[in-house]
């Protein structure tokens, strides 16, 4: 294929993926609102203190019937449209799973929150949660270097380095690990995560275009066309929430697809609002165990913002200029560093 029939097949699965998405919203949406996936708003950090102002800036949102788990209109769409159109065990099939695996984390976190009663109504704990996320990391990790033979990760302007079966399963779990932790903390404005993750699935899609890496181009876009559909339906005042379901799904997708462009050293720049975000809850968390005060109005990064009194649609859209000025900066440096 030319570079021109190549982007206009990356092009088709992200209209189809956006279509689908479409399509399946208003059975969501009616699934949703008859067995109530309501929302519970959280109470409590990861280590057990209230959450006063973040309850106050989102009370708002509670007073009415809010239903989560919309991350499951994604998970179908994307893995339908790259079972169908776009499977391959080279370039598609470690994507997917991983997509499938973090999904499967998020499902039973929203499952509890919304059907659950009584201390596990807020969802999984969140040492259950990164136990379940590491296995799926070590398990695709454990497939990318014994059965694919990835062995080497490269380091921009530098070159590959040898790092090892043990070593790449170690760097690939970490990857899936922490992106999806960083998306799924970023998920907590109306069309935040998705607006962000969309810009770094579209960085990834590019790298892979130009990697030749056809078939992994169109996965991303395949999920970019759900984003697109996501959005529409969730800028404020947002229709529902993706859940955990969805933002665990992106964010080990995305870990994967780091891993498959060997621009793994990349997703701190692609990713940068992600990195910024889990950064500011572990500075958070940090300092609060340790010297008893708290450096963040609220963590992350977002519900500071929103307590020192800016717009939830100013922060939105602000992070989403940093995202995209920041994933055109990560293609840059794949080009001239030599992922590409």
């Amino acid at each position: 294929m030319t570079i021109n029939d190549e982007i206009f097949y990356g092009l088709l699965l992200a209209l189809a993926g956006f279509l689908f998405s479409m399509m399946l919203t208003p059975i969501y949406t009616h699934f949703a609102y008859k067995y109530h996936f309501w929302k519970k708003q959280k109470q409590k950090t990861v280590d057990g203190k209230d959450l006063p102002i973040m309850t106050k800036l989102h009370a708002h949102k509670f007073k009415r019937t809010f239903p989560t788990m919309a991350g499951l209109i994604g998970i179908v769409a994307v893995t339908i449209v790259t079972w169908i159109f776009n499977l391959d065990r080279g370039q598609t099939w470690l994507p997917l799973v991983g997509f499938l695996g973090g999904s499967f984390v998020g499902v039973i976190d929203d499952a509890i929150n919304i059907f659950g009663s009584g201390r596990g109504a807020a969802g999984l704990r969140g040492p259950v949660k990164f136990f379940l996320i590491t296995i799926v990391g070590v398990a695709l990790g454990w497939f990318f270097a014994v059965k694919l033979g990835w062995t080497t990760i490269l380091i921009p302007f530098l070159g590959d380095f040898e790092v090892g079966i043990v070593g790449m399963i170690a760097i690939f779990a970490f990857a899936v690990v922490a992106t999806s932790n960083a998306v799924n903390i970023t998920d907590g404005l109306d069309g935040l995560s998705g607006g962000l993750a969309m810009m770094s699935y579209g960085a990834y899609g590019v790298i892979a275009l130009f990697q030749g890496n056809i078939l992994l181009f169109g996965f991303c876009m395949t999920v970019v066309g759900w984003l697109l559909s996501y959005i529409w339906f969730n800028v404020p005042p947002a229709r529902f929430m993706m859940g955990d379901t969805g933002s665990f799904a992106l964010g080990a997708g995305l870990g994967v697809v780091a891993m498959m462009t060997n621009s793994f050293l990349l997703l701190p720049v692609i990713g940068l609002p992600f990195v910024v975000e889990a950064g500011s809850s572990l500075i958070q968390l940090f300092s609060k165990k340790f010297f008893h005060r708290k450096i963040f109005i609220s963590a992350p990064l977002h519900h500071h913002l929103e307590a020192k009194g800016w717009g939830e649609a100013k922060i939105v859209m602000r992070f989403w200029i940093v995202a995209g000025v920041f994933a055109i900066l990560g293609v840059f440096i794949a080009a001239v560093g030599g992922a590409i």
